[in-house]
């Protein structure tokens, strides 16, 4: 069904009565399929309006992708403080999961900055919430992967955009120089990489300034560009256009993504690629990195117990000539494992499963 309000929304909760599943979906975008339901699917894009602009908040419904919110924003001179890499995503969608970006060093998660919200509970109940408002339901339902209920409106704090970016690429000999650059920069958005090469896998931090700001002494990119504000967001769309050309775009992604303590994060990432090649992530897949610098209210449920946490994302593609969907899936299951021993959480954090 695709609701065209919260109402709808309770409705179909109520008629499922408590023994149907119900699963809630934005553009199906999801790391292990559980957007998939044999119950009762939910299209929030419906719900897409992007509501008033105010100089510190947005009103916007849940179904409403990051590129539509940003689109009403930037006329205004203002941006949400986090954004996820790819726009197409829903905002009930990422603050469900928590939503982590290249700026969560500074600001947190996307659910870290949400002013109130809007939430259908699995009774049927449409509810305000916020850290004065219910905020035991508040709190459980940012990064709470739909467990206690679906999302169909959030008040987002905005701060103020950039005009110019400054993006600087920063080569590193191995995941501790990666990880020191991303703890040590003074930059305004981070983000790393480990890509295959001909001697197994090198590293690559961007360090990102805004508006005129200059590399720092001692971060020696090998390459800088300035680009608009607008550009550097919506940075994927070129490399989105050429996956669908190459026919990569459909095909399976089972994605794992991980929290590691920063104490053991840059060990495990070398022994996890060691232990891999590059087909185990598939012609088009991507290896994450991210130290998000101490905890702080990251609105995501899990988090706060992993101390100084990094993010360890395989975003792995059932290529042709690759391990199939479901040998990347065990594979997975094994990384999400060691992940835990090592005193990590899985991230999103896995659902329970509530039914309407």
């Amino acid at each position: 069904m695709c609701p065209a309000s919260a109402g709808e929304v309770a409705s179909a909760l109520l008629r499922a009565d408590g023994r149907t599943p119900v699963v809630p979906r934005g553009r199906g975008h999801s790391t292990d399929g559980r957007c998939l339901t044999g119950g009762i699917s939910i299209d929030m894009r419906g719900l897409a309006t992007v509501h008033e602009v105010r100089d510190a908040c947005v009103s916007v419904d849940a179904g409403a992708t990051w590129r539509e919110v940003l689109e009403a924003t930037l006329p205004h001179g203002r941006t949400p403080p986090v954004l996820t890499d790819y726009l197409d995503l829903t905002v009930g969608g990422t603050l469900s999961a928590g939503g982590v970006g290249g700026t969560s060093h500074v600001h947190g998660t996307q659910a870290g900055n949400v002013a109130e919200l809007e939430v259908v509970t699995p009774d049927g109940r449409i509810a305000r919430c916020s850290p004065s408002l219910d905020r035991r339901l508040f709190d459980a339902v940012r990064g709470g992967s739909g467990r206690h209920g679906i999302i169909t409106r959030a008040v987002l704090r905005l701060v103020p955009a950039p005009r110019d970016v400054l993006v600087c690429t920063v080569p590193c000999k191995d995941a501790t120089a990666l990880l020191r650059v991303q703890t040590t920069a003074p930059a305004d958005h981070l983000s790393g990489q480990a890509k295959p090469s001909g001697t197994g896998w090198r590293y690559e931090a961007k360090a990102v300034l805004f508006d005129g700001r200059k590399p720092p002494r001692g971060l020696d990119p090998s390459e800088v560009e300035t680009i608009t504000y607008w550009e550097f967001a919506d940075r994927m769309t070129p490399d989105v256009d050429e996956l669908i050309a190459l026919g990569e775009w459909r095909r399976p992604h089972p994605w794992a993504i991980a929290f590691l303590p920063g104490v053991v994060a840059a060990g495990f990432i070398e022994s996890t690629l060691a232990a891999m090649e590059p087909e185990d992530i598939g012609l088009s897949g991507v290896v994450l990195v991210k130290a998000l610098k101490g905890t702080g209210d990251t609105g995501t449920p899990g988090l706060a117990d992993v101390a100084d946490p990094v993010q360890f994302g395989l975003l792995r593609t059932a290529s042709p000539g690759c391990p199939s969907p479901e040998a990347m899936a065990s594979a997975n299951e094994r990384f999400h494992e060691r992940a835990r021993a090592a005193g990590g959480v899985p991230y999103p954090a896995p659902p329970s499963g509530w039914t309407g």
